[in-house]
């Protein structure tokens, strides 16, 4: 990750998962990531609906020149590009991995624009659709709206080793020469 913006959020959703490989939605506060809201979005898990914003910041808005509340993610790429920024929803959503990429795109005054890509998953509930948050930050300051993005490069970050609490066990002595070994919290 570039962006210190990317790099903050992926910080406290890391500090949030704790011993999990993803967070609850519900953990994630925006109180600790205030400077960072305009910059972050949440999309809804539904491949028939497109992957829609289900919460978009007021600079990612203000990137694209509309309130993107309920529109499509991948239609904000280019046509070539939509079925692999679709893959990489996909392999966010259900294989619980972080996804950082390069973007570029043209403003509508020609110049080229370069932004991070930061995709984060949260914890699947029950009886809860599925969705995930992410954080889009332009690298340099440009003028403009930005026209379809295309995904220059990126990269899946592999699961970080996984932590586990100490346990306890108890020896318990269930019948003779049979012996259970619980643990315990």
């Amino acid at each position: 990750m570039k962006h210190p913006s990317s790099r903050k959020f992926f910080a406290y959703w890391d500090e949030k998962r704790g011993f999990a490989r993803a967070p609850d939605r519900s953990e994630i506060e925006p109180g600790p990531m205030r400077e960072l809201l305009g910059d972050i979005f949440v999309l809804g898990y539904d491949k028939s609906a497109n992957f829609p914003f289900r919460v978009a910041g007021t600079r990612v808005c203000a990137l694209l020149g509309r309130d993107l509340k309920n529109k499509p993610f991948p239609e904000l790429f280019s046509l070539a590009g939509r079925s692999e920024i679709e893959e990489m929803v996909t392999v966010v959503s259900e294989e619980l991995l972080v996804a950082v990429a390069g973007i570029t795109a043209h403003t509508e005054f020609g110049d080229k624009a370069h932004l991070e890509l930061l995709l984060l998953p949260f914890a699947a509930r029950a009886h809860t659709p599925i969705s995930l948050t992410g954080l889009l930050a332009p690298m340099t300051p440009f003028n403009g709206r930005l026209g379809p993005m295309q995904v220059t490069s990126y990269r899946y970050l592999a699961h970080q080793p996984q932590r586990f609490a100490p346990r306890v066990m108890r020896k318990l002595q269930a019948a003779r020469g049979l012996m259970v070994y619980e643990g315990v919290s």
